[in-house]
């Protein structure tokens, strides 16, 4: 259309100049008469004008006048769409044969022909029109693409929810096609997984979906009976979804087994914290876990794509229970990079005569040899510090790891049978839920009796050493004791306990003198009778644990098969007395029946004949479609057996495999309290190492710019403060972190949660969209 109205607008200025030729070149000629010119207007393709000009002379042998100009503008061709380049062209002519043949020129040539006006004033109007149609035109176009692009500017804000819905289209489709199809045709069935707690909120949302569509046929929801194991849902949140993680990389709870993850955000952080125990070093991760948590919303805003990130930030709240212990713990170890705080008072004090620190401190270099010593009968008060380790430790060079390894050993042991016996306590609720008294009476009760006689009777004397033996003689328990040499020797002692030895009773003998080795001697009346019960009663629980449960185990086969016979025996005694019942029946019935039918048939002869004694064994079947009845032999038919197939459990039992079961799991135990009580001593090795590795830190880099005086002192201070963070916040936070870490893991997969955890479900997954997004989302954005 614009390039009509431009090739008009050609043709007017054509025109007009063309008139005023002719008219000035006919003025003499024929200036009397008054010329009748008739004009045709139109374009043509550029490259047919040549030709076209020819046949025109041609074949009006010279009588017509054309005149052409060329279009700039490309125009597009309105069959193709092909760009193609035309001229305007006007052509001259007088008569009717002329013009005829004019058209029928143009025709062949496919120009297009343009009606024109024959006045001046009138093409004038006509230029006018096609103008104003032109800027009409162009407004149009304008406000087409401004409404294109406001719709596409609409669109683009609704992209995402299109998408969102069609992708939530399709799974709901692809999950429709894994539902079953009736016998009608008409319903779908398919069989699911679901929380109990969520049935009445599956019901209302069915019900809602049935009145929102308007369907006629109502969704029915049935709870069914299986035999197989239902999958394990665990309901988490942000916060416990860390531990949950945890907890399931060792393997998915078994249905309706406990699952270890409430305890775990306890104790998993907490023996964290035992290796890890620094106040500082907490504190750094505490800073680091509350930055993640208060910034989690724009974090995950931000989809990062680090793994390392992404590891950080969804154990942040793992993190941050981490640092809350580490700061608990290293406030009881009175440990702050390596320092300690003197918060309450230290309950040492100085016993050595200032007079002599004079002395030695005056013969100069040797003074930095000499070491003193606190005797705890002159310097300790005897009040212990209120909470935590005093810190008059961190200055003692002498004896400082020899004090802090014994108290770390001894806590050690007492955290890590601590655990073990609550694990084996949450197994005794797993054997009652499943209603396995076997497990419970001759596992759980045999493993509590030779856990506690061995390792809850260890912890004992560790605490009672801890209670009742201090630095000043006295008596304990009966006994006197002379003093901290004669304080008993755990470690030895158990070792004696299990080869029976025969020890010396109390510390002095009757005439009040030390006995030599007194630190081995019994420390309270009846140890020895004691201890030799408590490993006879540790001893006979292994074979307990071995051979009971698979004894019984065979005792109940043994009987439900003795059962088996003894209703076999009864079945074939009812079986014989029937079969004599039968002789009889089979001698007398059969005549008397056919006597009482023949003496009935000579009675009733003139109603019908044998009419009345229509077959017992014949059915009747009514023909709706008729009015009579079709009689139909009813075929006689066999009873089948009931089933008596085994089901779940019901195998025949495999004394074999229940032996060799039995057998693993009671080595595992009985080496596994021995193994694993060693395996907690790793918290007081990490905590040692730990320790010594923020003390060697603070000593060999920081330390060294306090030796410094004047501005370089002040230099060396900004300096090395920086190296010194630098490595605390590597080494000490991140890859002691991390190793701490690694060994709670350990402690909590092997150590606790063999002790009741199975581990061998399988992980309930529901139909989410969310979840479907997410995958979707993160798919799209690793293209």
């Amino acid at each position: 259309m614009i390039a009509s109205s431009a090739e008009n607008s050609g043709i007017g200025d054509v025109l007009s100049a063309d008139e005023e030729e002719l008219s000035a070149r006919f003025s003499d000629a024929m200036s009397p008469l008054k010329l009748q010119l008739r004009f045709v207007a139109g374009v043509i393709q550029r490259e047919r004008l040549p030709a076209f000009e020819r046949l025109l002379w041609r074949a009006c042998r010279g009588n017509v006048f054309l005149r052409t100009s060329e279009i700039d503008d490309v125009l597009n061709d309105t069959v193709t769409g092909d760009p193609v380049n035309k001229c305007v062209f006007i052509i001259f002519f007088q008569g009717d044969q002329l013009k005829t043949k004019v058209k029928k020129i143009c025709e062949g040539f496919r120009a297009t022909l343009y009606p024109c006006p024959d006045t001046p004033q009138e093409r004038r109007e006509m230029s006018i029109g096609v103008m104003t149609r032109i800027e009409d035109l162009k407004t149009v176009l304008g406000q087409t693409q401004d409404h294109r692009h406001r719709v596409l500017v609409a669109a683009s804000k609704n992209v995402r929810m299109w998408l969102t819905k069609v992708r939530k289209i399709k799974s709901i489709y692809h999950t429709l096609n894994l539902f079953n199809i009736d016998v009608t045709q008409k319903c779908l069935i398919a069989e699911v997984w679901c929380p109990i707690a969520e049935l009445d909120r599956i019901k209302m949302a069915l019900k809602r979906g049935t009145d929102e569509s308007g369907s006629q046929v109502p969704s029915i929801l049935n709870r069914m009976e299986t035999h197989e194991a239902p999958p394990t849902y665990n309901k988490t949140n942000k916060f416990t979804k860390g531990f949950q993680n945890i907890v399931d990389a060792y393997g998915i709870a078994t249905y309706r087994e406990i699952n270890p993850s409430p305890y775990t955000m306890i104790s998993f952080p907490f023996l964290f914290a035992v290796m890890f125990g620094d106040m500082g070093h907490g504190v750094i991760m505490f800073l680091a876990a509350l930055f993640f948590i208060l910034k989690e919303k724009q974090l995950e805003a931000a989809r990062i794509k680090d793994e390392i990130f992404q590891t950080f930030f969804g154990g942040r709240y793992v993190i941050f229970l981490m640092g809350v212990f580490s700061i608990y713990t290293g406030f009881m170890y009175n440990d702050i990079f390596s320092k300690s705080v003197n918060a309450f008072g230290s309950s040492w004090s100085n016993s050595i005569r200032h007079e002599y620190i004079d002395d030695v401190l005056n013969k100069g270099e040797k003074a930095s040899e000499a070491q003193w010593m606190l005797v705890p009968e002159l310097a300790y008060d005897g009040n212990p510090y209120p909470i935590g380790v005093d810190p008059v430790w961190n200055l003692a060079e002498g004896n400082k790891l020899s004090f802090l390894n014994s108290m770390k050993m001894k806590m050690s042991v007492l955290f890590g049978i601590a655990q073990m016996t609550f694990g084996v306590l949450l197994s005794y609720k797993n054997f009652t839920y499943f209603k396995s008294d076997l497990d419970v009476k001759y596992m759980f009760i045999p493993q509590m009796i030779f856990l506690s006689s061995i390792f809850i009777y260890l912890c004992i004397q560790i605490l009672a050493k801890w209670l009742f033996f201090g630095s000043a003689p006295g008596s304990v328990l009966g006994y006197t004791y002379p003093g901290t040499n004669c304080a008993p020797s755990l470690l030895i002692g158990l070792i004696n306990m299990f080869m029976m030895k025969s020890r010396n009773a109390g510390f002095v003998d009757e005439a009040g003198n030390v006995v030599p080795q007194c630190w081995l001697s019994t420390w309270y009346p009846g140890q020895s009778f004691f201890e030799t019960i408590f490993v006879l009663v540790a001893i006979a629980c292994v074979p307990v644990m071995l051979f009971a449960k698979p004894y019984y185990l065979w005792k109940e086969e043994k009987e439900r098969r003795e059962g088996g016979h003894r209703q076999l025996a009864t079945i074939e005694i009812v079986l014989v007395i029937l079969a004599l019942v039968q002789v009889p029946i089979m001698l007398f019935a059969k005549p008397w029946f056919l006597y009482q039918r023949e003496k009935k048939q000579s009675r009733y002869s003139t109603l019908g004949g044998n009419a009345g004694g229509a077959s017992t064994s014949q059915s009747v079947r009514a023909d709706i479609a008729q009015d009579d009845a079709e009689v139909v032999h009813a075929p006689e038919q066999t009873p089948k057996p009931a089933g008596h197939g085994h089901g779940h459990g019901d195998g025949p039992l495999e004394m074999g495999d229940v032996m060799v079961y039995q057998a693993i799991h009671t080595i595992e135990f009985v080496l596994g309290c021995v193994s694993h009580t060693a395996s907690y001593l790793r918290l007081w090795a990490l905590s040692l190492a730990h320790a010594q590795l923020s003390d060697v830190l603070w000593t060999m880099v920081f330390r060294n710019a306090f030796v410094l005086d004047g501005y370089a002192g002040a230099v060396a201070t900004y300096i090395l403060f920086f190296i010194f963070g630098s490595l605390s916040v590597f080494i000490l936070v991140l890859m002691e972190g991390l190793s701490a870490f690694l060994h709670a893991l350990r402690l909590h997969w092997v150590e606790f949660q063999s002790k009741f955890y199975g581990g061998l479900g399988y992980e309930f997954a529901p139909f989410s969209f969310e979840k479907i997004l997410a995958e979707e989302r993160e798919a799209e954005e690793n293209l």
